[in-house]
C-alpha cells in the first residue's frame, strides 16, 4: 500500500527522531515517522528518563538515612523495589503518551512497524496489517543503538542483565557485579549499591569513568569506595559460569584470574548502532563500527538521506540527537543551520555523586598542544553546599593560557548535571576567562563554585 508522498519521513521516534519530526512540521513540511516499538525510543522508555526516576528513589533513600544530620527523625527506613520500579515505569509511560500527543498536535503521521529502505525516497514498513510503502522527498535515519554483547558475557535476563533488565529487576541483587564503569554501568552500580547490594565494578581500562578528566574520576572513585563499592580497574571479566541461583565470574587482573560468585551481573560494556536489516548496504550508505558515517551536517553521502543520534556515532547522548534533529530539519527546509560541535556537548552521569563535563580534559588539552591554566574549587568551600549537607565535590576548569579560551570544565558533586550548562553556554559564546571572571554569580548558590574555579586558574580565588 502506498499513500501520499511526504516531504520528510523519519525512521525511529527517539529524542532525535521525534524532535526532527516536530521541527520539520513547524517549518511547514509534511512528515511521517516510523517506529517499531515505543514512541520516544530507548531514551524515554528504557534509558535516560526511567533510570533517573530510579536514581531519584535511591537518592531519597540515602537522604532518609541521614535524617539525623538535618535535625529530623526517620525510623524503620526501607524500600519496596516493586513500587520503585512501578514509579519509574509510570513516568516512562506518561512521557510516551506525551510524545504521542506532540505528534498529533503537529499533524505528524505515525506509522508503527519495522522499516527498511526500499529505493530512493521509499521506505517499506512491515506493519501488523501488512506491508506499507512510505514515500518521501527526504529520509532521516534515527534508529538509535542497543547494548553491546560480548561473547560469553551476553545478557540473559535471569542472572545476567542488560540495562533493560536492570530497569525492571525480577529481584533485588545481594551480590552484584557490574561490568563496565561508563555512565550506564556506574549509574546502575550507584542505584543498587545505595539500596544495599554488595557491589563490585570492573573496568578494563586504567580508571573508572574513563572519558572523564583523571582528577574527576579519581575523586568519584574515592566517594564510591566510601559508600562500600569495590572498584577494580585494569581488570577483565573473561567468563561467566551461570547457574540458576548464581553466576561465577572469572576476573583477570595483572595476569591472574580470581573466581568470585555473584547472584546478579549487569553488563554495561558499550553500545552498537541499530544498522542491521534496514537496507543500508543496498542504499549505498557507509557503515563503520556499527555506525552510519555522516558529515558535520549528518548527511550520509546518499542524496536526501540523513542519519542522526546514536546510529550516527558518538557522543551517544539524547541532547546531541535532539540538536541534530533540529539541524537536519532546518537544512532540509533550505535554512543555514550551524553544524553540531561535539566538543560543546556536555556529558552527564547521574550517579551519587553526579559527574558532568564539557570540552577537553586537562590531558587532552595538553596532548593537543595547548599551554593550559587549570583552576579548582572544592564543594567544602561553598556555603550552599555545606547548607545542603553536600560538602564532597569539586569543579575544575581548563583554559588556554595564551588566549583565555575555556577549553573544558569538569565537575563531580551534588547537582553538577544542572550546573554544567553554564560552562556549555560559555563555550558556545566563545567566552574567555575575562567574561567569566567578571560575571556576578548569585549568593548563596552552588554556581559560585564555577566562578571560583575560573578565578583559581588565574590566581584570584577568594574563598579558599
Amino acid at each position: 500500500m502506498v499513500g501520499k508522498t511526504y516531504d520528510v519521513a523519519i525512521i525511529g521516534s527517539g529524542p532525535g527522531g521525534y524532535v526532527a519530526a516536530i521541527r520539520c512540521a513547524q517549518l511547514g513540511m509534511s512528515v511521517a515517522i516510523v517506529e517499531r516499538e515505543n514512541l520516544g525510543g530507548i531514551c524515554l522508555n528504557w534509558g535516560c528518563i526511567p533510570t533517573k526516576a530510579l536514581l531519584r528513589s535511591s537518592e531519597v533513600f540515602h537522604l532518609m538515612h541521614r535524617a539525623k544530620e538535618f535535625g529530623l527523625s526517620a525510623e524503620n527506613i526501607g524500600f519496596d523495589l516493586e513500587a520503585v520500579v512501578e514509579r519509574s515505569r509510570g513516568i516512562a509511560k506518561q512521557l510516551n503518551s506525551g510524545v504521542g500527543f506532540l505528534m498529533k498536535k503537529n499533524k505528524i503521521d505515525v506509522v508503527m512497524g519495522a522499516a527498511k529502505l526500499a529505493g530512493a525516497g521509499r521506505i517499506a514498513v512491515a506493519t501488523d496489517k501488512g506491508e506499507r510503502i512510505v514515500e518521501a522527498k527526504a529520509i532521516i535515519l534515527a534508529t538509535g543503538a542497543r547494548a553491546r554483547d560480548l561473547p560469553g558475557l551476553e545478557a540473559d535476563g535471569a542472572r545476567v542483565w542488560s540495562y533493560r533488565h536492570a530497569l525492571v529487576p525480577p529481584n533485588m541483587p545481594k551480590k552484584l557485579l557490574v561490568i563496565g564503569s561508563g555512565a550506564i554501568g556506574i549509574e546502575f552500580a550507584s542505584f543498587y549499591n545505595t539500596l544495599g547490594a554488595e557491589t563490585v565494578v570492573v573496568e578494563v581500562l586504567d580508571r573508572m569513568l574513563p572519558v572523564e578528566d583523571a582528577e574527576i574520576s579519581a575523586f568519584a572513585r574515592k566517594q564510591f569506595q566510601k559508600q562500600g563499592m569495590t572498584i577494580l580497574e585494569n581488570t577483565t571479566v573473561t567468563a561467566l559460569d551461570r547457574a540458576p541461583d548464581k553466576v561465577v565470574a572469572h576476573i583477570e587482573a595483572a595476569g591472574k584470574i580470581e573466581i568470585r560468585e555473584f547472584d546478579t551481573v549487569i553488563s554495561a560494556v558499550g553500545i552498537v548502532g541499530n544498522v542491521e536489516g534496514i537496507g543500508l548496504e543496498a542504499a549505498g550508505v557507509k557503515v563503520e563500527r556499527t555506525h552510519v558515517v555522516v558529515d558535520a551536517y549528518c548527511r550520509t553521502g546518499v542524496p536526501d538521506l540523513y542519519a542522526i543520534g546514536d546510529v550516527a556515532g558518538p557522543p551517544w547522548l539524547a541532547h546531541k540527537a535532539m540538536h541534530e534533529g533540529v539541524m537536519v530539519a532546518e537544512l532540509i527546509a533550505g535554512l543555514d543551520p550551524h553544524p553540531t560541535r561535539p566538543g560543546d556537548i556536555a556529558g552527564c552521569t547521574y550517579c551519587y555523586p553526579q559527574v558532568a563535563s564539557v570540552g577537553l580534559t586537562e590531558a587532552k588539552a595538553k596532548a593537543q598542544g595547548y599551554q593550559v591554566k587549570v583552576g579548582h574549587f572544592p564543594f567544602i568551600g561553598n556555603g550552599k553546599a555545606i547548607a545542603l549537607g553536600e560538602p564532597e565535590g569539586m569543579i575544575k576548569t581548563v583554559f588556554d593560557a595564551k588566549t583565555g579560551e575555556l577549553l573544558g570544565a569538569h565537575m563531580v558533586g551534588a547537582e553538577v548535571t544542572e550546573l554544567i550548562q553554564g560552562y556549555v553556554i560559555g563555550r558556545a559564546l566563545e567566552t574567555t576567562e575575562v567574561e567569566l571572571a567578571n560575571t556576578v554569580f548569585p549568593h548563596p548558590t552552588l554556581s559560585e563554585m564555577m566562578h571560583e574555579a575560573v578565578l583559581d586558574a588565574y590566581g584570584k580565588m577568594l574563598h579558599m
